[in-house]
């Protein structure tokens, strides 16, 4: 036996079982704990219903939700057609424009920017200018291809945003983005009063067509439309570029 040599026989008396693990004698309480495969977004902080909840109930949500039920109202309004009700609707469409930009001031100016308001707000603003282009075009105030046109850019740019969004991209809005908003959402009020109403102004007296007045608007609107969305799609497109040069870092 010298040299450390052991027969085949003397191997399997001395407890060897060679290929397979041996056995291990250690107490449970000290044995290593195997580890856990984990399932897709265990480690994924959940927030509760309860926060969620309060959330909604904060001022600026709470305007932002205001803008959605007054649409029924609205389009009640906007479906009379006289001259009372159409200035009414006029006035109604007024108001949920003045609250859009208050509800995200004071979201921004308290602290109150939520989950629920980045998903509500971008979704009364839609709804409501829907409902009053569909209204227009009822109406015979609005031509069919206008209305197909400004809505086709919106669902365009907003889903450009999105994957922008989830490549780490952020398209800042431009000059030209807020010019078509205001243009389009004065004129949604012209074509909304519609009616030959007296005006009394600082330097000047009379009637003031309203109908022609959100012509004329509109149809600015959908040239700053155009360009905006040419603005958008040509920013995605140099990130995009200087991504690529970069070698696909995401500070490109």
């Amino acid at each position: 036996m010298a040299g450390g040599y052991f027969p085949p026989d003397a191997r399997r008396q001395r407890g060897h079982t060679w290929g397979k693990p041996g056995t291990v004698n250690r107490p449970p309480e000290e044995r290593p704990e195997r580890r856990r495969r984990r399932r897709p977004g265990a480690g994924r902080e959940h927030r509760p219903p309860r926060v969620l909840l309060k959330e909604f109930w904060n001022v600026p949500n709470l305007l932002t939700f205001g803008r959605v039920l007054i649409i029924p109202l609205f389009i009640y309004l906007a479906y009379q057609a006289s001259p009372l009700a159409s200035l009414l609707a006029g006035a109604l469409f007024a108001v949920a424009a003045i609250t859009d930009v208050v509800d995200g001031w004071l979201a921004r100016r308290l602290g109150l920017v939520t989950v629920i308001g980045k998903f509500l707000d971008p979704l009364a603003d839609k709804l409501i200018v829907l409902a009053a282009m569909v209204m227009l075009v009822r109406l015979g105030r609005f031509p069919a291809w206008v209305a197909i046109l400004l809505l086709s850019r919106e669902l365009v740019v907003t889903g450009l945003r999105q994957i922008a969004a989830s490549e780490g991209m952020v398209i800042a809005a431009g000059q030209e983005g807020k010019w078509k908003t205001a243009l389009q959402l004065v004129g949604i009020i012209a074509l909304l009063v519609h009616y030959r109403h007296e005006l009394d102004l600082w330097v000047w007296r009379g009637p003031v067509s309203f109908n022609a007045v959100g012509q004329v608007l509109t149809y600015l609107s959908v040239v700053f439309s155009l360009w905006s969305a040419g603005v958008y799609f040509r920013g995605f497109l140099q990130m995009l570029t200087r991504r690529g040069t970069a070698g696909g870092s995401p500070e490109a």
